[in-house]
């Protein structure tokens, strides 16, 4: 008997071999042997196929992504190990551990943050290491929140704006009601003047929002009191009933100003903070008033003669002078033209 030469051939499983465990067929393992994917690789799987019989255009079409992306599945893609397909953990393969501290170290810092309470965690870290410790910035960052959490340090008290005082009889002005009559609203406001070092007075002024007739007054300081007189003056030398008056959120606008305004039966209205546009007729006046009379007058400045001087120009204001929104009629004019139509 003649025994063949060659050497037996080694079993390989991808070929004509019998493997107890495993079938194959061409391309993919058959499906009795196929491993449980999960959707997003299920997906992947699908996508690949489709790529594989009609293009790699149509399944990102048909899959909505980019075809970079089917080509980067492709090459994730093995046959007999469709695990790969199933998204990859992005956690990064090294991380760092942070620096554990002692409690020396927090006994240091506490200390260093009772003293300088508003500090923070670069300016301790530099005040631990003057004392020998080894603490990077970040870390002492972290220790920090670490001792708020619990309560072993405390923020320090910031100081807040103490609350709006409540006005009792000051209210907004409803956005319906608009002045159609002189009288129904007077713009009250105050201005604050120096005219020369060491010299301060008050003027009070005080605008008719429908005729554009004023009035001012100028006193050595701007109080609820000074304000309240000045309120006094107003209505009993004003050409026509005040119905209501309008103020800013200015301190002398409270008080005995309030109460006047009651006494006297005159609404009350007050400006929402940091509107001063809602105030416009008594701000121009007030800029009239010093381009006007300010820069012009060089008579003395004792109150006496100052409010003769102001309360001159004032009745040149509403006599005189042209007004250019009021087709250049004067204020005067306006008030008799708005009485007897």
């Amino acid at each position: 008997m003649v025994q063949s030469s060659k050497a037996p051939r080694p079993f390989r499983a991808g070929g004509g071999g019998h493997h107890p465990q495993r079938r194959f067929v061409r391309g993919l393992p058959t499906a009795h042997f196929a491993p449980t994917l999960s959707p997003i690789a299920q997906r992947k799987l699908d996508a690949i196929r489709v790529a594989q019989t009609a293009g790699v255009g149509v399944a990102a079409a048909a899959f909505s992504v980019h075809r970079s992306t089917i080509y980067r599945w492709q090459e994730r893609y093995e046959p007999y190990r469709l695990t790969r397909l199933e998204p990859r953990s992005r956690a990064p393969h090294c991380r760092t551990r942070p620096v554990v501290w002692t409690s020396h170290d927090e006994v240091r810092l506490i200390a260093a943050r009772t003293a300088h309470p508003a500090w923070g965690k670069a300016k301790l870290t530099i005040l631990l290491r003057q004392e020998g410790a080894t603490l990077s910035e970040s870390t002492v960052g972290r220790m920090l929140s670490r001792l708020k959490q619990s309560g072993r340090i405390r923020e320090p008290q910031i100081w807040r704006r103490p609350r709006q005082i409540r006005r009792p009889l000051a209210t907004r002005k409803p956005k319906d009601m608009i002045p159609t009559r002189p009288g129904d609203l007077v713009q009250i406001d105050t201005v604050h003047l120096r005219p020369l070092p060491g010299v301060e007075r008050r003027q009070f002024s005080a605008i008719d929002v429908v005729s554009r007739v004023a009035m001012v007054g100028v006193r050595s300081q701007a109080t609820a009191r000074t304000a309240a007189a000045f309120l006094t003056q107003l209505v009993t030398s004003f050409p026509v009933p005040i119905t209501a008056i309008q103020v800013d959120g200015g301190s002398e606008f409270m008080a005995e100003f309030e109460v006047t305004c009651q006494a006297l039966g005159i609404r009350l209205f007050v400006l929402p903070p940091r509107s001063p546009k809602l105030n416009g007729r008594v701000e121009r006046f007030n800029r009239t008033s010093q381009d006007e009379f300010w820069r012009c007058y060089d008579g003395d400045l004792d109150l006496p003669t100052l409010s003769t001087a102001l309360s001159a120009w004032a009745t040149s204001y509403n006599d005189t002078r042209p007004h250019q929104a009021l087709q250049y009629r004067t204020p005067s004019e306006e008030l008799h033209r708005l009485l007897t139509s």
